[in-house]
């Protein structure tokens, strides 16, 4: 099943290791109008979250982010991705390790790639490692399971929402005080 989003609204689909965290900080980002976790990037139809994180079927724990440019732009979201996970590990974030956890920038459009392209040229220096995180024209986006969606909401104690995501959502807030939503958790 393929992810039907409006015509009026900008996308964005990011990777940056588990869709967890993403999709806890891009829910509370103000001008964001709905987050989706999901896969992309594979060769296999409509997979499933045990065959992603198999590493066998190619795809991406991605996060797909409708947004509101009058509020927020493409590159307001890529700030805020590079700030909350480590673009400069190959296939890995933390603990989490495999293709599945990748750090990658799927982009709808030639303004979306050149924006993502200049964003990693202007925080190269800011990073002791190259900068691994893969730009690459979006492709089918498979919604995950329904458990997923709005994980972090839905089991804020669970000990991975707690050691993992949380610390990204309060760094999120720390760092950008002006884009959060201050949703509470």
């Amino acid at each position: 099943m393929k992810n039907i989003v409006s015509e009026e609204k900008p996308v964005a689909t990011l990777g940056g290791g588990c869709f967890w965290c993403l999709d806890a900080v891009y829910r509370d980002m103000a001008g964001v109008l709905s987050v989706k976790s999901g896969y992309m990037g594979g060769s296999v139809d409509n997979p499933t979250y045990q065959m992603v994180c198999s590493g066998k079927t190619g795809h991406a724990e991605v996060v797909q982010i409708e947004y509101d440019p009058g509020i927020i732009s493409f590159d307001d979201l890529l700030q805020v991705f590079f700030t909350i996970h480590d673009p400069t590990t190959l296939n890995r974030q933390g603990h989490d390790i495999g293709t599945q956890y990748r750090s990658a920038i799927f982009f709808h459009n030639a303004e979306q790639e050149i924006a993502a392209k200049k964003m990693i040229k202007d925080l190269a220096q800011n990073y002791p490692a190259p900068i691994v995180t893969e730009i690459i024209a979006a492709q089918v986006f498979y919604p995950a399971e329904s458990y997923h969606q709005d994980y972090f909401s839905e089991n804020p104690s669970q000990p991975y929402c707690q050691a993992i995501v949380r610390p990204k959502l309060e760094k999120f807030r720390k760092v950008f005080p002006g884009r959060s939503a201050q949703k509470q958790f």
